[in-house]
């Protein structure tokens, strides 16, 4: 049986649904499991969750805990990161708070922009050391990396380390789910192809049995169905032709058109959540230790109470119920829509099935860079992953993937290099930031948020 180790496996919601997912297949059931946590409170927690996750599916995996990364790793067949270097104190109130004081805002700041740069730099350090313990320790192990910056940190890894990588992410099947909803078909019915970069990929295909679906898609548009939530990728569906896989709160900040400090009238009309990500962590830190104190007094630390609770921190509402339904589901196990489940299970048994994986673009698709990070259609058995050669996108889909690219690069290059200059370049090819501040704002701002960081960054010269 494999060895299969959560590195942050103090996500406790998370790790119980991949939990959950590996468990429900025979093949892995008494798979070893080792969590990994630099916080023993929390891996506590995660591992009476795993056991409760075991004991309903009635199997019997090896769970074993630490908070040595070494020791979980030794011997390892597959790992899984699932971790946030800095958390949300203090880092992720500061790539929020300081471009905040320049007039820069921003929704979730964890994939791109002045946000998604800094916490790249953060990150990339740590999945490049725990790379090398790899190498060591199990240099034969698949990597299912779920940390964002999802391209940036797979490019450094990619560039950094022999190890066996594939980044992982729920957009692709999540937002095929909502447009399906959308235009009355069942996700059953529905095939499509994806491909472009991560959370700026576009579905090429939506069809049912050979019926092209994007006629339907449009009448969304035409009837004015689009949901109050999505307002911005209908719009960019509606200037490029082709509907994009990350949520619009996710995508507004990855453009220059929809977020300017000047304009509310537009984050009004497109209903922009600023600040949400914020949001979320806070109404996530809240609902855990609503669950931690439900055990002992249920009545009092209800459903409804939680929903009370956090009636009064501002994100958006869906948002609020996701963090509702996962509190209300923990003592549920039932199959989510991420892929590191099944790219275990065929690794492990052979049977074929095909996932979307973040990959270095070795001639996948021709109008984007060599080497940079794609997403692609990968099918997987036996042989590994093996990704879909796509041929060229739409050229101007690729023309607005490169503007990510750019800023993937130079983050990317940054933190191989720790040539701090080309941490500003990265900011200065940045849409959105590029779209709201001037070069010397743009400076400044980042030697701002270096500072703030202090230890949490690594030194630049």
């Amino acid at each position: 049986m494999p060895k299969i180790v959560f590195i942050g496996a103090g996500s406790t919601v998370f790790a119980k649904n991949l939990l959950g997912d590996i468990l429900h297949y025979p093949d892995l059931a008494q798979s070893t499991i080792s969590l990994f946590d630099i916080n023993e409170k929390r891996l506590r927690e995660s591992e009476a969750v795993a056991r409760r996750v075991s004991q309903i599916l009635n199997v019997s995996p090896t769970i074993e805990t630490t908070t040595q990364r070494r020791a979980a790793l030794d011997g390892a067949d597959y790992a899984i990161a699932m971790f946030q270097v800095g958390g949300y104190q203090p880092s992720t109130v500061i790539d929020f708070e300081i471009p905040q004081k320049y007039g820069l805002r921003q929704t979730i700041g964890d994939t791109l922009g002045i946000g998604g740069i800094m916490r790249g730099l953060r990150t990339i350090p740590v999945l490049l050391d725990m790379c090398r313990e790899m190498e060591e320790l199990c240099p034969d192990v698949t990597f299912l990396n779920y940390v964002n910056p999802m391209a940036m940190n797979c490019w450094a890894i990619h560039r950094g380390s022999k190890i066996k990588t594939v980044g992982l992410c729920h957009s692709v099947p999540h937002t095929a789910a909502d447009l399906a909803e959308d235009i009355g078909v069942p996700i059953e019915e529905i095939n499509y192809l994806v491909a472009g970069i991560n959370h700026v990929a576009f579905y090429l295909k939506f069809e049912r049995n050979g019926e092209d679906l994007y006629p339907l898609i449009r009448r969304v548009l035409e009837e004015g169905r689009v949901p109050e939530w999505n307002r911005v990728r209908y719009e960019a569906f509606k200037r490029l032709g082709y509907f994009v896989t990350e949520s619009s709160e996710h995508f507004s900040e990855y453009v220059p058109w929809f977020i300017k400090r000047d304009r509310p009238d537009l984050i009004e009309k497109f209903n922009i959540p600023l600040d949400e990500y914020l949001g979320r962590c806070q109404a996530q830190i809240k609902a855990w230790e609503f669950a931690q104190k439900a055990q002992e007094d249920p009545e009092r630390y209800s459903v409804e109470a939680l929903r009370r609770e956090l009636a009064g921190i501002p994100m958006m509402p869906q948002s609020r119920e996701w963090t509702i339904g996962a509190l209300e589901t923990m003592n549920e196990v039932k199959p989510s829509v991420e892929y590191g489940s099944g790219i275990i299970h065929s690794l492990e048994t052979g049977q074929p099935r095909v996932v979307y994986g973040n990959v270095p673009n070795q001639g996948l698709i021709d109008n984007l860079p060599q080497g940079c990070c794609v997403e692609a259609p990968c099918l997987v058995d036996k042989n590994g992953l093996q990704p879909t050669r796509i041929g060229s996108l739409p050229p101007h889909l690729a023309a607005l993937m490169q503007t990510n690219i750019n800023v993937q690069a130079l983050t990317v290059e940054a933190a191989l290099t720790r040539k701090r200059e080309h941490i500003y370049h990265a900011a200065m090819l940045d849409p959105h930031t590029a779209a709201e501040l001037d070069l010397e704002q743009i400076w400044n701002l980042v030697d701002d948020l270096i500072e703030a960081h202090g230890e949490m960054l690594p030194e630049y010269h």
